[in-house]
């Protein structure tokens, strides 16, 4: 069973057992995803999904009291989380969150990396650089099609990788996010106000805040179809699929998108805890 395989799950009968956390840590926001253990396996879905915002500025015990209400008034005890497993761009904080997990719960923090990534192999030479986040998207993404995907993580950047058929990622691109892109008109451009971006009626608009969505949305709809175009031209693609915060703005748009899953990342993250776990028990 992979982790798309969706079933019902009985919050009342895995809340005394112990549980996993996963933690995406990116640019703008911080997703946290709660998973149900059985047998020393992680469940494929999560039992809850929350996001906070990412601040650079905090302390690990301001963050502890942000998980801890967030596990309080979803009805979790937090004495049951066992295991720990991070995925993170935003380097500054992985000390913050290492301690965050020794203080506040006696464990060591899983962090996803180049040699952590649960044996996926890098055609790239800079492998180095690959972000967490997206060698998680990779993962999850093989472990549900085994066959060549493009994942498009719409997050505060959008970045395009690519895998094969036969599991090696062997690179992609990375754009500029939209709310990115409006930031910077309104901070490059004095006349021009912030706007929040969002498909326009039509393409000609009538005022600058029609103009600027106008470019905005179908300008960024554009540079996505315009990049899947070219990696269909480099590599064979069986599946192009999306995760991230904005897919939901554009996906009606790029019908080479064949489906939306929000939960990628994490999925990714526990694939690669489980795999780096088993291989330090054997």
């Amino acid at each position: 069973m992979n982790f798309l395989q969706s079933y019902s799950l009985n919050i009342e009968a895995v809340i005394g057992e112990i549980m996993f956390l996963a933690l995406d840590i990116g640019n703008t926001n911080i997703t946290v995803g709660l998973f149900a253990m059985k047998d020393d396996k992680v469940l494929h879905e999560p039992l809850k999904v929350w996001r906070m915002s990412t601040v650079k500025e905090q302390t690990s015990d301001e963050y502890a009291t942000l998980l801890m209400n967030m596990f309080f008034y979803a009805g979790f005890d937090v004495k049951k989380i066992s295991n720990f497993a991070v995925a993170s761009v935003v380097p500054s904080l992985n000390a913050v969150f290492e301690e965050l997990i020794k203080k506040y719960f006696g464990k060591k923090a899983f962090f996803v990396n180049q040699k952590n990534c649960g044996g996926l192999v890098f055609a790239t030479g800079n492998s180095k650089e690959t972000g967490a986040d997206r060698i998680a998207d990779v993962v999850a993404a093989y472990s549900v099609y085994s066959d060549s995907c493009v994942v498009i993580d719409f997050g505060t950047a959008t970045t395009f990788d690519c895998i094969d058929s036969e599991g090696i990622y062997i690179g992609g691109a990375i754009a500029p996010g939209p709310a990115i892109s409006a930031q910077l008109l309104n901070l490059k451009i004095e006349q021009l106000p912030r706007v929040e971006m969002k498909k326009p009626l039509k393409s000609i608009g009538l005022t600058t805040v029609e103009c600027m969505q106008s470019g905005l949305y179908f300008g960024y709809t554009g540079l996505v179809k315009g990049l899947i175009a070219r990696i269909k031209k480099e590599m064979k693609v069986k599946h192009i699929i999306a995760t991230g915060g904005l897919a939901g703005l554009v996906f009606d748009e790029i019908e080479e998108i064949e489906i939306i899953l929000p939960y990628l990342t994490l999925g990714g993250i526990r694939i690669i805890w489980g795999k780096s776990n088993l291989n330090t028990e054997n």
